[in-house]
């Protein structure tokens, strides 16, 4: 029996409608099949590169630089990387930025229609237990070279707090005490955050550690782009608090990338 669209029957999660009744919309519904070992991402595919979140005292920032990479050339210059997907939560992206941006679209498509259909929003550790599924549902195409590698962050009404989460390829997750990073600046920005974080940070300085690891992060990986006045290009940062989720603009971020530049000056 064929069901009509929406139908209570597949309950109030609109990826598992789609699973259920129309899995051809689906971004990983291409055929690809499972093979062995991760393969790297295939020539001309774009790449995202180096995103983070860390907590500090009252919420939690969500902050990547802008490049996209197709091996050694610049894909884009302009790539947002951190996208709002409910008032209270953000998600970062960093791998085949096609399939990325795909998930993050559905996933945000996903919370509106809890949302929608239950009257209240879903709970951050349901947020984040949907988002690993995801993530593990696109297994077969990260096998052939296409892996989505989000990290999740919001603040839980509930508990009062920012909290953030980390993904590998298969869909784990992991929910981080402190600060999460990924991409393939990761490396180097994971020493400027283990360098700043601490607990109970105020905002301004939250925001001042993440924009330090991700000028860490442009200084040593190729693939990671810092501050461009030239072009007015700036690294997406935002904030999330109990007033919901908040993007910093680039005058904002263009200060605040002067300011950590100078501190790091000799």
């Amino acid at each position: 029996m064929n069901r009509q669209p929406f139908s209570p029957a597949t309950g109030a999660s609109f990826y598992d409608y789609l699973v259920a009744e129309r899995p051809d919309l689906l971004p990983s519904a291409d055929g690809v099949q499972t093979g062995v070992g991760v393969a790297n991402t295939p020539a001309g595919v774009a790449h995202g590169t180096t995103v983070l979140s860390l907590i500090f005292d009252g919420g939690v920032i969500v902050a990547g630089d802008r490049m996209a990479s197709d091996g050694h050339s610049v894909s884009s210059r302009r790539l947002d990387k951190v996208i709002q997907t409910d008032a209270y939560s953000a998600l970062a992206i960093s791998g085949a930025v096609g399939p990325c941006l795909d998930m993050a679209k559905l996933f945000t498509t996903e919370l509106e229609y809890y949302e929608k259909i239950e009257g209240r929003l879903l709970s951050l550790s349901g947020k984040a237990n949907k988002l690993g599924q995801m993530v593990r549902g696109n297994l077969a195409m990260a096998m052939q070279g296409l892996a989505v590698i989000p990290l999740f962050a919001g603040y839980d009404l509930a508990q009062e707090r920012g909290r953030v989460f980390k993904y590998d390829v298969a869909g784990g997750g992991t929910e981080e005490p402190d600060w999460v990073t990924t991409g393939s600046g990761s490396v180097q920005a994971r020493g400027a955050l283990k360098r700043g974080f601490k607990p109970a940070l105020s905002q301004t300085d939250a925001i001042g550690v993440a924009l330090t690891a991700l000028l860490d992060a442009a200084e040593e990986d190729l693939a990671t782009a810092g501050p461009d006045s030239k072009r007015g290009i700036y690294p997406t940062v935002m904030v999330i608090t109990g007033d919901g989720v908040t993007q910093l603009s680039p005058d904002d971020v263009a200060t605040a990338c002067d300011t950590v530049a100078g501190e790091g000056s000799p």
